[in-house]
């Protein structure tokens, strides 16, 4: 590979890092063409992308990012792909528990791909321990909606109470007239 070609593909990933705010580190090795193949159609079903690169060509796309990335050098070792999204951060933690319940992995059994590394909006996590917390996380829109949805909670019961006390009112002064 050309030095320009390396150069081509760390502004890929570089314009990709900057689009895409959720991103994971996996490692693939070992797993056969046809789960591979089924991995990557599951990702493209769900609307992500995943892709295979060098350690050496992530690591200098990472460095590109405004973020601290240091602790994903962990993740860089051995063979490497990335799964892109742009929904949400639990996304490809879903995407891949529901990958490994498809393959019927077994107890004792190593998943794979195996999580090395998820990046979510700056933060950093690695190890597939993280897996069933980044699984967890709510998207932003998720969060947005429960807030309104506290917010419009008070103000309604506040309207009812003022609509429900005003009939109330007005029966009560309608059987005090009628009594005298």
């Amino acid at each position: 590979m050309t030095r320009e070609e390396k150069q081509a593909i760390v502004d890929e990933l570089t314009q990709k890092f900057a689009t895409y705010n959720f991103f994971y580190i996996t490692d693939a090795a070992g797993l056969s063409v046809a789960s591979i193949n089924r991995f990557r159609k599951l990702c493209f079903d769900q609307g992500m992308e995943y892709k295979v690169y060098k350690n050496t060509l992530i690591r200098k796309a990472l460095d590109t990012l405004d973020a601290d990335t240091t602790a994903m050098d962990e993740a860089l070792k051995g063979q490497s792909g990335i799964l892109f999204s742009q929904d949400s951060g639990s996304a490809p933690a879903k995407l891949l528990q529901r990958f490994y319940k498809a393959e019927a992995y077994g107890k004792g059994v190593t998943p794979k791909p195996t999580l090395k590394g998820a990046y979510i909006d700056t933060d950093v996590f690695t190890g597939s321990e993280n897996l069933e917390f980044l699984s967890n996380i709510k998207s932003k829109n998720d969060l947005i909606g429960e807030i309104v949805g506290l917010l419009q909670s008070p103000a309604k019961n506040v309207i009812s109470a003022l609509q429900g006390g005003g009939n109330k009112l007005a029966g009560i002064l309608k059987t005090l007239s009628e009594k005298e």
